[in-house]
């Protein structure tokens, strides 16, 4: 039976804040075959996805509205750092830049955010929160050869975006 950490940051994502590197530090310190049960706030897609390329599974279960239990446990694939990965499949970084953009009214988020973009590295990412799914955004960021996840919180209110600066992008544009 795999041993889990219990790791909860519901309080810090109540309070506005950004808990993903604690939870990818709480992932770096493992032992071997050791797991994590997180308590969130929303089930964390993205988070769950980069850590299925790290060779986690999970279990998530709603609690309650606002109340996630997520359990990731090593699954039986090879430790994802004994080969690296092509850059577009790699992990994510940490993200450089967080947005709350969930009080602007259209078109000002997506402004702000390709905004941002022009001025950001390759491979530095974005973290965003709007009040709504980005349907016109997904068009600007693909032109501009930018990549992206995201996905509403358990609740259905907020849209939840990471964007990654790419090679080709804006931010390359004036290079």
């Amino acid at each position: 039976m795999v041993q889990l950490r219990k790791l909860d940051v519901r309080q810090i994502l109540r309070n506005g804040g950004m808990p993903f590197q604690l939870i990818m530090d709480t992932f770096s310190s493992l032992e071997p075959g050791e797991g994590v049960r997180l308590h969130a706030i929303f089930q964390p897609v993205p988070l769950i996805r980069q850590l299925e390329q790290r060779g986690f599974t999970h279990v998530a279960r709603r609690l309650a509205d606002d109340d996630w239990e997520i359990d990731f446990v090593p699954g039986d694939s090879p430790n994802p750092t004994d080969a690296a990965a092509p850059a577009s499949e790699a992990i994510w970084p940490d993200p450089t830049w967080n947005l709350d953009l969930t009080d602007l009214a259209p078109p000002e988020p997506m402004e702000r955010i390709l905004s941002r973009l022009e001025t950001m590295a390759s491979g530095e990412v974005l973290f965003a929160l709007l009040n709504r799914e980005p349907v016109f955004l997904f068009n600007e960021l693909k032109a501009r050869g930018h990549e992206w996840i995201g996905d509403f919180d358990g609740d259905g209110k907020v849209y939840r975006i990471m964007i990654r600066a790419t090679p080709g992008g804006a931010a390359d544009a004036c290079n």
